[in-house]
């Protein structure tokens, strides 16, 4: 199996934790570029490319499921069957790099964001964050966890995955209550062009999730009552 590819360890011990996975014939150094980004915003992080865990069935990289002959009505299975390992591979490095899922950051991109996506609709908390660029999911979620921060990222122009998955699950996430962002970029393609990783970090770094803003404005209003 191809190694994971390790682009950033502090000095110290490591206070997040950010695991990048590639789209479906891909490797994790395709990803290299933003995460030396994320390295330069989160110094203190431990940022780690993860490679499929199954050889491409297209003669080259790596995927986490086949997607010769697939479908809506095949797909969910085929994301089902890869989910164990993947959940398994981001607690083995939670684990190794002694970082808890608040402190833990899913990025993914095309076949990386599907896994990422269909990881957070975990009953336990996995990852407080997750980015899924130019992803969708598989089965949209009936909830999320209240801790877990979605980021949807999407190339108008994308001719692979279409941009509409992202807009429709976007609205699906706010229906359900979820803390969830969506942006969607003219002239993007099925890639991660410069912009799509400054937004990546714009929303890491800007956003303040939804259950931290709850917890603060709950304090202040006991604070106020005393």
């Amino acid at each position: 199996m191809t190694d994971a590819l390790l682009i950033h360890q502090p000095a110290g011990a490591p206070q997040q934790l950010f695991l990048l996975f590639h789209g479906v014939g891909g490797l994790p150094q395709d990803l290299r570029g933003l995460g030396e980004q994320l390295a330069q915003a989160f110094p203190q992080a431990a940022i780690v490319g993860v490679p499929g865990a199954f050889a491409g069935d297209m003669g080259r990289g790596r995927q986490w499921f086949s997607v010769q002959g697939i479908d809506e009505a095949n797909r969910p299975a085929r994301v089902a069957e890869a989910l164990p390992l993947f959940l398994d591979e981001v607690r083995r490095w939670q684990m190794r790099t002694g970082v808890g899922p608040a402190a833990t950051a899913l990025v993914g991109f095309s076949q990386g964001a599907i896994m990422a996506l269909e990881a957070s609709k975990q009953a336990e908390l996995l990852a407080a964050r997750v980015v899924a660029v130019a992803g969708r999911y598989a089965v949209l979620p009936a909830q999320l966890h209240a801790h877990c921060t979605v980021h949807l990222i999407h190339g108008k122009h994308d001719e692979v995955m279409p941009y509409g998955l992202t807009v429709m699950a976007a609205k699906h996430l706010v229906a359900i209550g979820a803390d969830v962002t969506a942006d969607v970029l003219p002239f993007v393609r099925h890639e991660i062009p410069p912009e799509v990783c400054d937004l990546v970090l714009e929303r890491l770094q800007g956003h303040i999730p939804q259950a931290r803003w709850r917890e603060a404005m709950a304090a202040a209003q006991g604070q106020r009552l005393d």
